[in-house]
């Protein structure tokens, strides 16, 4: 492709500078078999949305001057491409080889960090299947894990946080889910995993007070007042503790229950 793409450019050199000397047209020819000139005008492709063009040309490069830094970068433009494009299997198969092929090149932190881009957004919302959720926290955790004073690991720390909100999400739903359907053990379960493995997202204070809630439903009154004490100490101002107290005092009374609350942080 790349090939025709010059003939035709020497063409219209040969003919519009047909009054200029040989030295002219060797050093146009001399120019445009430079990979840098190549991937100049790949890039040019590239940035009019030419995407496919564009493709053609970085494979051409790549087949033509495949030891160069160019070749490399056509590579690293090719599955972005894709990505572009969201194809996201073919994107995230060309990183992977770019990583396997070249372990130590310099812009490794950036093909990890796309990797984990590309299965970001493919997240599902928290009523379907979760996959996507794991491989993207995996992955941005690797960003982080190999390369911690990247540019990168900084917005990959940022989007785990809205991976686990996702992931805590799904545990809700089917929770909440399993409470309706007074399946209580199995509700507890997923309510203590957002409460444990997901405190820092907004889903904590209602784990919390679902929990209190099924230990109420199971008769478990002393786990359901130290759970409200442990929600009001933390989200003294959050509705799901208002929730809760209103809940808990309906076992042995305000007064009761505020003494309960003092004994619990008191040991």
């Amino acid at each position: 492709m790349i090939k025709k793409i010059i003939c035709l450019i020497l063409l219209y050199i040969c003919i519009s500078c047909s009054n200029n000397n040989n030295s002219n047209i060797d050093k146009n020819k001399n120019l445009l078999s430079q990979p840098e000139t190549l991937y100049k005008l790949a890039k040019i492709n590239f940035h009019d949305q030419n995407f496919e063009l564009a493709r053609e040309q970085f494979k051409e490069i790549n087949k033509l001057f495949p030891l160069s830094n160019e070749a490399i970068q056509s590579e690293i433009m090719i599955a972005f491409i894709d990505y572009v494009q969201m194809d996201y299997e073919n994107a995230i198969l060309n990183y992977r080889k770019i990583i396997n092929k070249y372990p130590s090149h310099k812009d490794l932190d950036y093909v990890y960090y796309m990797i984990a881009i590309c299965n970001y957004e493919q997240l599902q919302n928290e009523a379907l299947d979760g996959y996507y959720n794991e491989l993207a926290l995996n992955s941005f955790n690797q960003v982080i894990t190999r390369f911690p004073e990247s540019k990168f690991a900084k917005d990959s720390r940022q989007k785990i946080i809205l991976v686990k909100s996702n992931i805590a999400a799904k545990h809700m739903e089917i929770g909440r889910f399993y409470l309706e359907n007074k399946k209580y053990i199995a509700a507890l379960n997923r309510f203590k995993i957002v409460v444990d493995e997901f405190s820092i997202t907004k889903f904590t204070p209602e784990a919390l007070h679902r929990m209190v809630e099924v230990y109420y439903e199971m008769g478990m009154y002393e786990d359901s007042y130290n759970t409200a004490a442990l929600l009001g100490y933390n989200y003294p101002e959050s509705k799901w503790y208002k929730y809760s107290y209103n809940l808990v005092e309906q076992i042995d009374g305000e007064e009761t229950f505020l003494k309960k609350i003092r004994n619990f942080f008191d040991g």
